[in-house]
């Protein structure tokens, strides 16, 4: 089986007053995940209330695109902010598991899931 490299693509729209969705296709890895963290911290610094992180469309993740993911967790916890997971694909949802991060994100299945109140 070939790999094809796919670019990361980014969408982000409003979900809900001061919710915003960031959908993540393609591929989130060492070649991406700076420009995945730009763009993350441009949309932090308009400071909504909640991020919706959609991984459903996302192909690939490695360890560089998990560590950024976990530093936007870091700085959403550090900035009152609530960080929502949308799981991926099988390969990104085992990285999840694998590292325990599935543990220590709040993780839905679809970005609706996320307009519902954080479980206490």
């Amino acid at each position: 089986m070939t790999h094809v490299d796919q670019p990361l693509g980014i969408t982000i729209e409003s979900l809900a007053p001061d919710t915003v969705c960031v959908s993540l296709s393609g591929e989130l890895d060492f070649s991406r995940a700076y420009t995945f963290d730009e763009e993350m911290r441009r949309l932090e610094a308009q400071r909504p209330d909640s991020i919706v992180l959609d991984l459903r469309k996302l192909n690939f993740l490695d360890s560089a695109g998990l560590g950024r993911v976990l530093a936007v967790q870091r700085r959403a916890s550090r900035d009152g902010r609530r960080l929502v997971v949308v799981r991926g694909c099988r390969a990104v949802e085992r990285l999840f598991a694998l590292t325990a991060l599935d543990l220590r994100l709040e993780m839905v299945s679809s970005p609706g899931a996320a307009l519902q109140p954080s479980p206490a």
